[in-house]
Protein backbone atom coordinates (compact mmCIF):
# COMPACT_ATOMS: atom_id res chain seq x y z
CA UNK A 1 0.00 0.00 0.00
CA UNK A 2 1.34 3.44 -0.98
CA UNK A 3 0.17 6.13 1.41
CA UNK A 4 0.46 9.84 0.72
CA UNK A 5 1.04 11.82 3.92
CA UNK A 6 0.17 15.50 4.35
CA UNK A 7 1.26 17.63 7.31
CA UNK A 8 0.09 21.24 7.76
CA UNK A 9 -0.55 21.67 11.48
CA UNK A 10 1.55 24.79 12.02
CA UNK A 11 4.45 26.38 10.15
CA UNK A 12 5.85 23.45 8.14
CA UNK A 13 4.27 22.02 5.02
CA UNK A 14 5.15 18.38 4.52
CA UNK A 15 4.27 15.82 1.85
CA UNK A 16 5.57 12.25 1.71
CA UNK A 17 4.86 8.83 0.25
CA UNK A 18 5.34 5.69 2.33
CA UNK A 19 4.95 2.17 0.96
CA UNK A 20 4.34 -0.75 3.29
CA UNK A 21 7.00 -3.37 2.78
CA UNK A 22 9.46 -0.91 1.22
CA UNK A 23 9.52 2.08 3.53
CA UNK A 24 9.68 5.82 2.90
CA UNK A 25 9.84 6.45 -0.84
CA UNK A 26 10.29 10.20 -0.63
CA UNK A 27 9.32 13.33 1.24
CA UNK A 28 9.41 17.10 0.73
CA UNK A 29 9.25 19.78 3.40
CA UNK A 30 8.89 23.54 3.35
CA UNK A 31 9.55 25.62 6.47
CA UNK A 32 7.85 28.99 7.00
CA UNK A 33 10.56 30.30 9.35
CA UNK A 34 11.52 33.17 7.04
CA UNK A 35 7.85 34.11 6.58
CA UNK A 36 7.19 34.51 10.31
CA UNK A 37 10.61 35.75 11.43
CA UNK A 38 9.77 39.46 11.21
CA UNK A 39 6.78 38.91 13.51
CA UNK A 40 8.74 36.97 16.12
CA UNK A 41 6.34 34.02 15.99
CA UNK A 42 3.82 32.15 13.88
CA UNK A 43 0.98 34.22 12.38
CA UNK A 44 -1.88 31.72 11.84
CA UNK A 45 -3.45 33.46 8.83
CA UNK A 46 -0.12 33.71 7.03
CA UNK A 47 0.61 30.07 7.84
CA UNK A 48 -2.68 28.94 6.30
CA UNK A 49 -2.17 30.98 3.14
CA UNK A 50 1.33 29.61 2.67
CA UNK A 51 0.12 26.01 3.06
CA UNK A 52 -2.34 26.70 0.22
CA UNK A 53 0.51 27.87 -2.00
CA UNK A 54 2.98 25.15 -1.07
CA UNK A 55 0.96 21.94 -0.96
CA UNK A 56 0.35 21.56 -4.74
CA UNK A 57 4.03 22.30 -5.45
CA UNK A 58 5.28 19.82 -2.86
CA UNK A 59 2.86 17.17 -4.08
CA UNK A 60 4.20 17.49 -7.62
CA UNK A 61 7.76 17.42 -6.33
CA UNK A 62 7.37 14.26 -4.24
CA UNK A 63 5.66 12.46 -7.12
CA UNK A 64 8.51 13.48 -9.43
CA UNK A 65 11.13 12.32 -6.93
CA UNK A 66 9.50 8.91 -6.50
CA UNK A 67 8.60 8.45 -10.17
CA UNK A 68 4.96 7.86 -9.26
CA UNK A 69 1.71 9.25 -10.57
CA UNK A 70 -1.52 10.04 -8.79
CA UNK A 71 -2.93 6.72 -9.99
CA UNK A 72 -0.24 4.88 -8.02
CA UNK A 73 -1.50 6.13 -4.65
CA UNK A 74 -3.62 3.75 -2.55
CA UNK A 75 -4.57 6.03 0.36
CA UNK A 76 -4.07 9.46 1.89
CA UNK A 77 -3.24 10.25 5.52
CA UNK A 78 -3.33 13.79 6.86
CA UNK A 79 -2.85 15.66 10.11
CA UNK A 80 -6.26 16.58 11.51
CA UNK A 81 -5.05 17.83 14.90
CA UNK A 82 -3.87 19.19 17.16
CA UNK A 83 -2.65 22.43 15.59
CA UNK A 84 -3.79 25.72 14.09
CA UNK A 85 -7.38 25.39 12.86
CA UNK A 86 -6.87 27.19 9.55
CA UNK A 87 -3.64 25.38 8.76
CA UNK A 88 -5.20 22.01 9.55
CA UNK A 89 -8.17 22.80 7.31
CA UNK A 90 -5.89 23.39 4.34
CA UNK A 91 -4.28 19.97 4.68
CA UNK A 92 -7.59 18.26 5.36
CA UNK A 93 -9.22 19.88 2.31
CA UNK A 94 -6.40 18.87 -0.02
CA UNK A 95 -6.25 15.32 1.37
CA UNK A 96 -9.98 14.67 1.30
CA UNK A 97 -10.35 16.23 -2.17
CA UNK A 98 -7.58 14.04 -3.55
CA UNK A 99 -9.14 10.97 -1.96
CA UNK A 100 -12.52 11.75 -3.47
CA UNK A 101 -11.04 12.37 -6.91
CA UNK A 102 -8.92 9.20 -6.85
CA UNK A 103 -11.58 7.08 -5.10
CA UNK A 104 -9.19 6.04 -2.35
CA UNK A 105 -9.57 6.25 1.45
CA UNK A 106 -8.40 9.25 3.48
CA UNK A 107 -7.49 8.84 7.13
CA UNK A 108 -7.12 11.65 9.70
CA UNK A 109 -3.98 11.21 11.82
CA UNK A 110 -3.08 12.62 15.23
CA UNK A 111 -0.06 14.89 14.91
CA UNK A 112 1.58 13.61 18.10
CA UNK A 113 1.09 10.00 17.09
CA UNK A 114 3.09 10.82 13.98
CA UNK A 115 5.92 12.19 16.11
CA UNK A 116 5.73 9.32 18.58
CA UNK A 117 6.04 6.66 15.86
CA UNK A 118 8.62 8.51 13.72
CA UNK A 119 11.66 6.76 15.29
CA UNK A 120 10.27 3.51 13.84
CA UNK A 121 11.22 4.92 10.43
CA UNK A 122 14.92 4.74 11.33
CA UNK A 123 17.21 2.04 9.95
CA UNK A 124 17.48 0.52 13.44
CA UNK A 125 14.05 1.05 14.99
CA UNK A 126 12.84 0.16 18.48
CA UNK A 127 10.27 -2.54 19.10
CA UNK A 128 7.16 -2.36 21.24
CA UNK A 129 6.84 -1.76 24.16
CA UNK A 130 8.81 1.38 24.98
CA UNK A 131 8.61 4.66 26.87
CA UNK A 132 8.26 7.76 24.69
CA UNK A 133 9.37 11.27 25.57
CA UNK A 134 7.49 13.74 23.37
CA UNK A 135 9.22 17.14 23.47
CA UNK A 136 8.11 19.88 21.13
CA UNK A 137 7.04 23.50 21.08
CA UNK A 138 3.56 22.65 22.30
CA UNK A 139 3.90 19.36 24.16
CA UNK A 140 6.07 17.66 26.76
CA UNK A 141 4.77 14.22 27.70
CA UNK A 142 5.98 10.81 28.83
CA UNK A 143 4.01 7.87 27.45
CA UNK A 144 4.18 4.11 27.83
CA UNK A 145 3.67 2.69 24.33
CA UNK A 146 2.67 -0.94 23.88
CA UNK A 147 1.50 -0.72 20.27
CA UNK A 148 0.04 1.59 17.64
CA UNK A 149 -2.72 3.52 19.34
CA UNK A 150 -1.93 1.93 22.72
CA UNK A 151 -0.60 4.82 24.79
CA UNK A 152 -0.61 5.30 28.55
CA UNK A 153 0.11 8.81 29.79
CA UNK A 154 2.75 8.74 32.54
CA UNK A 155 3.29 12.47 32.92
CA UNK A 156 3.07 15.82 31.14
CA UNK A 157 3.84 19.47 31.60
CA UNK A 158 1.53 21.44 33.87
CA UNK A 159 2.34 24.72 32.10
CA UNK A 160 4.84 25.58 29.35
CA UNK A 161 6.19 22.81 27.16
CA UNK A 162 9.98 22.44 26.91
CA UNK A 163 10.12 23.83 23.38
CA UNK A 164 7.89 26.73 24.36
CA UNK A 165 10.20 27.52 27.28
CA UNK A 166 13.20 27.46 24.93
CA UNK A 167 11.48 29.91 22.56
CA UNK A 168 10.31 32.26 25.32
CA UNK A 169 13.69 32.25 27.04
CA UNK A 170 15.39 33.03 23.74
CA UNK A 171 13.12 36.02 23.32
CA UNK A 172 13.86 37.21 26.87
CA UNK A 173 17.58 37.32 26.16
CA UNK A 174 17.13 38.99 22.78
CA UNK A 175 17.57 36.13 20.32
CA UNK A 176 15.76 35.92 17.02
CA UNK A 177 13.05 33.56 15.75
CA UNK A 178 12.96 30.58 15.91
CA UNK A 179 14.25 30.91 19.43
CA UNK A 180 14.91 27.30 20.44
CA UNK A 181 17.68 26.52 17.92
CA UNK A 182 19.19 29.99 18.44
CA UNK A 183 19.36 29.46 22.19
CA UNK A 184 20.95 26.02 21.76
CA UNK A 185 23.65 27.52 19.52
CA UNK A 186 24.35 30.28 22.04
CA UNK A 187 24.42 27.79 24.91
CA UNK A 188 27.25 25.92 23.18
CA UNK A 189 29.38 29.05 23.66
CA UNK A 190 28.60 29.42 27.37
CA UNK A 191 29.31 27.66 30.65
CA UNK A 192 26.47 26.34 32.83
CA UNK A 193 26.66 26.93 36.57
CA UNK A 194 27.70 30.56 36.62
CA UNK A 195 24.05 31.50 36.98
CA UNK A 196 21.91 29.32 39.25
CA UNK A 197 18.51 28.44 37.79
CA UNK A 198 15.95 26.10 39.41
CA UNK A 199 15.18 22.56 38.25
CA UNK A 200 11.36 22.67 38.58
CA UNK A 201 9.66 19.48 39.82
CA UNK A 202 12.93 17.56 39.67
CA UNK A 203 12.09 15.82 42.95
CA UNK A 204 8.29 15.76 42.66
CA UNK A 205 8.20 11.92 42.69
CA UNK A 206 6.00 11.88 39.61
CA UNK A 207 6.57 12.27 35.87
CA UNK A 208 5.06 15.72 35.36
CA UNK A 209 7.01 18.77 34.20
CA UNK A 210 6.91 22.51 34.77
CA UNK A 211 9.01 25.05 32.87
CA UNK A 212 7.16 28.31 33.56
CA UNK A 213 9.12 28.99 36.77
CA UNK A 214 12.40 28.37 34.96
CA UNK A 215 11.45 30.97 32.37
CA UNK A 216 10.55 33.42 35.16
CA UNK A 217 13.95 32.85 36.77
CA UNK A 218 15.58 33.75 33.46
CA UNK A 219 13.54 36.97 33.33
CA UNK A 220 14.64 37.88 36.86
CA UNK A 221 18.28 37.27 35.96
CA UNK A 222 18.09 39.31 32.75
CA UNK A 223 16.56 42.25 34.66
CA UNK A 224 19.08 42.11 37.50
CA UNK A 225 21.66 44.93 37.84
CA UNK A 226 24.85 44.34 35.95
CA UNK A 227 23.54 41.74 33.51
CA UNK A 228 25.08 42.43 30.11
CA UNK A 229 25.51 41.06 26.60
CA UNK A 230 28.55 39.02 27.61
CA UNK A 231 26.44 37.12 30.16
CA UNK A 232 23.91 35.79 27.67
CA UNK A 233 25.84 32.69 26.59
CA UNK A 234 26.34 31.52 30.18
CA UNK A 235 22.67 32.12 30.98
CA UNK A 236 21.61 30.21 27.87
CA UNK A 237 23.91 27.34 28.85
CA UNK A 238 22.45 27.22 32.37
CA UNK A 239 18.89 27.30 31.07
CA UNK A 240 19.60 24.45 28.68
CA UNK A 241 21.36 22.46 31.40
CA UNK A 242 18.41 22.91 33.78
CA UNK A 243 15.89 21.84 31.15
CA UNK A 244 17.95 18.86 30.06
CA UNK A 245 18.51 17.70 33.65
CA UNK A 246 14.78 17.65 34.34
CA UNK A 247 13.91 15.90 31.07
CA UNK A 248 16.58 13.24 31.58
CA UNK A 249 15.69 12.59 35.22
CA UNK A 250 11.99 12.20 34.48
CA UNK A 251 12.61 10.01 31.43
CA UNK A 252 14.90 7.65 33.36
CA UNK A 253 12.36 7.51 36.18
CA UNK A 254 9.63 6.62 33.71
CA UNK A 255 11.73 3.78 32.33
CA UNK A 256 12.21 2.37 35.84
CA UNK A 257 8.52 2.76 36.62
CA UNK A 258 7.46 0.97 33.43
CA UNK A 259 10.11 -1.72 33.78
CA UNK A 260 11.36 -1.08 30.24
CA UNK A 261 14.78 -0.48 28.66
CA UNK A 262 13.82 1.37 25.49
CA UNK A 263 13.23 5.13 25.38
CA UNK A 264 11.95 6.84 22.23
CA UNK A 265 12.47 10.60 21.91
CA UNK A 266 10.38 12.54 19.39
CA UNK A 267 9.48 16.13 18.62
CA UNK A 268 11.51 19.18 17.66
CA UNK A 269 13.41 19.44 20.95
CA UNK A 270 14.62 15.89 20.31
CA UNK A 271 17.09 17.41 17.85
CA UNK A 272 18.86 19.25 20.69
CA UNK A 273 22.37 17.80 20.84
CA UNK A 274 22.86 18.47 24.56
CA UNK A 275 19.66 16.59 25.35
CA UNK A 276 20.69 13.66 23.15
CA UNK A 277 24.11 13.42 24.76
CA UNK A 278 22.69 13.53 28.30
CA UNK A 279 20.00 10.96 27.55
CA UNK A 280 22.47 8.60 25.89
CA UNK A 281 24.85 8.85 28.86
CA UNK A 282 22.11 8.31 31.44
CA UNK A 283 20.63 5.39 29.51
CA UNK A 284 24.02 3.71 29.11
CA UNK A 285 24.52 3.72 32.90
CA UNK A 286 21.20 1.90 33.26
CA UNK A 287 21.84 -0.48 30.35
CA UNK A 288 18.99 1.10 28.45
CA UNK A 289 18.87 2.47 24.91
CA UNK A 290 17.50 5.69 23.45
CA UNK A 291 16.02 5.89 19.96
CA UNK A 292 15.58 9.10 17.96
CA UNK A 293 14.02 9.93 14.61
CA UNK A 294 16.41 10.93 11.86
CA UNK A 295 17.41 14.58 12.29
CA UNK A 296 15.43 15.62 9.23
CA UNK A 297 12.32 14.02 10.73
CA UNK A 298 12.49 15.71 14.15
CA UNK A 299 10.47 18.71 13.00
CA UNK A 300 6.92 18.44 11.67
CA UNK A 301 6.94 16.48 8.40
CA UNK A 302 4.77 14.48 6.03
CA UNK A 303 6.81 11.30 6.41
CA UNK A 304 5.66 10.69 9.98
CA UNK A 305 2.02 11.21 8.96
CA UNK A 306 2.28 8.88 5.97
CA UNK A 307 3.94 6.26 8.20
CA UNK A 308 1.41 6.53 11.03
CA UNK A 309 -1.42 6.34 8.51
CA UNK A 310 0.15 3.32 6.80
CA UNK A 311 0.44 1.45 10.09
CA UNK A 312 -3.21 2.09 10.81
CA UNK A 313 -4.35 1.15 7.30
CA UNK A 314 -2.21 -1.99 7.45
CA UNK A 315 -3.91 -2.96 10.70
CA UNK A 316 -7.29 -2.71 9.00
CA UNK A 317 -8.49 0.74 10.04
CA UNK A 318 -10.68 2.66 7.63
CA UNK A 319 -12.45 6.03 7.96
CA UNK A 320 -15.74 5.43 9.76
CA UNK A 321 -18.91 5.28 7.66
CA UNK A 322 -20.61 8.65 7.55
CA UNK A 323 -17.60 10.41 9.07
CA UNK A 324 -17.80 14.13 8.38
CA UNK A 325 -15.03 14.97 5.97
CA UNK A 326 -12.81 18.03 6.29
CA UNK A 327 -13.25 17.93 10.09
CA UNK A 328 -10.20 19.01 12.10
CA UNK A 329 -9.45 19.03 15.83
CA UNK A 330 -7.20 21.93 16.89
CA UNK A 331 -7.30 20.52 20.44
CA UNK A 332 -7.03 16.76 20.56
CA UNK A 333 -5.58 14.69 23.38
CA UNK A 334 -3.47 11.71 22.42
CA UNK A 335 -5.37 9.80 25.10
CA UNK A 336 -8.54 10.01 22.99
CA UNK A 337 -7.26 8.02 20.04
CA UNK A 338 -7.80 4.28 19.78
CA UNK A 339 -5.75 1.37 18.51
CA UNK A 340 -6.41 0.38 14.87
CA UNK A 341 -8.10 -2.81 16.08
CA UNK A 342 -10.64 -0.76 18.05
CA UNK A 343 -11.07 1.89 15.36
CA UNK A 344 -11.22 -0.41 12.36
Amino acid sequence: MRVLGIESSCDETGVAIYETGRGLLGHCLHSQVALHAEYGGVVPELASRDHIRRLPLLLREVLARTGLGMQDLDAVAYTSGPGLAGALLVGASVAESLAMALDIPALPVHHLEGHLLSPLLAADPPSFPFVALLVSGGHTQLMKVTGVGEYELLGETVDDAAGEAFDKTAKLIGLGYPGGPALARLAAEGTPGRFKLPRPMLHSKDFDFSFSGLKTAVLTTVNSPGFCEADKADLAAEFQAATVEVLVSKAMGALRHAGLRQLVVAGGVGANLALRAALDAAAAKRRCRVYYPEMELCTDNGAMIAFAGALRFEAGEQPADGERRFAVRPRWSLQEIKSPRAAG
